[in-house]
């Protein structure tokens, strides 16, 4: 097994010619390959992208899809150019995204639905049957990196948008608020929550049941994750940590 850096040296490209290879696939690489590699295998080469393209190109197409209340999403099979996520499309296979799903619900739905897809797709390619179109360029979306800035959790939005917001970066990186906690203020992931009745103060607990008040309705919080702890239900978590009702998130 050869497994380089970087695919930019002449040595990489050596290796690649080496295998002789008709066709390459790419899944969840995340670099752009240089057109030297592109042209090597004979048939070309293909990526197993986890979207519904031209929206959400780019590195993290299921937070992104989660995060912005997308209603479904998918995975596609596409011929691989120069640009980001841009190379024509052969196949794809759709996902509906509900407001219970994180982003490792999704991938794990995903995962299986793509490799029997890519696998459909290289048979196709085999026999001279893979068809091809080109994306287009209406409804182009960015699926940009997540950035440990926009993590924090904003009460001051409606409940649904702060569901998203959380269930989008559930598990990794964890969207998180402030709770005081045996007196000081401390950072809790939150992993997994459901739209609540209640309203009041953006941020202000509303019950014993970790109900969170939204600038629109109110969030229950199913699942958190002290730093230096395991992921936990809400449930377990209030057995050995009471708060009470009215207290505040930040």
């Amino acid at each position: 097994m050869v497994t380089p850096s970087t695919l930019k040296t002449p040595e990489a490209l050596g290796e690649l010619r080496a295998c002789e290879a008709d066709a390459a696939v790419v899944v969840a690489y995340g670099m752009i390959l240089p057109q030297a590699v592109l042209d090597v295998p004979r048939l070309g080469c293909f990526n197993l992208h986890a979207s519904l393209l031209p929206r959400w190109r780019g590195a993290a197409p299921i937070n992104r899809a989660i995060m912005a209340g997308d209603s479904e999403t998918g995975v596609m099979a596409m011929m691989m150019d120069a640009g980001l996520d841009t190379g024509d499309i052969a196949m794809a296979e759709r996902v509906t995204i509900t407001d219970a799903m994180t982003a490792a619900d999704l991938h794990d739905a995903l995962a299986p639905l793509g490799a029997d897809l890519m696998v459909r797709a290289i048979g196709a390619l085999e026999r001279g049957m893979l068809q091809f179109r080109p994306q287009g360029g209406e409804g182009v979306t960015y699926a940009a990196k997540i950035d440990k800035a926009e993590t924090r959790i904003d009460w001051n939005r409606p409940a649904r948008d702060v569901l998203r917001h959380i269930h989008g970066l559930s598990p990794f990186p964890g969207a998180w608020c402030e709770m005081t906690l045996e007196g000081a203020a401390q950072r809790v992931k939150i992993l997994r929550g459901e739209i609540a009745g209640g309203s009041g103060t953006p941020g202000e607990l509303l019950d014993d049941r970790l109900t969170v008040a939204c600038r629109q309705g109110a969030l229950r919080i199913l699942q958190l994750q002290r730093s230096g702890k395991q992921p936990m239900k809400a449930e377990e978590f209030l057995r050995g940590t009471p708060i009470r009702a009215t207290a505040r998130l930040g």
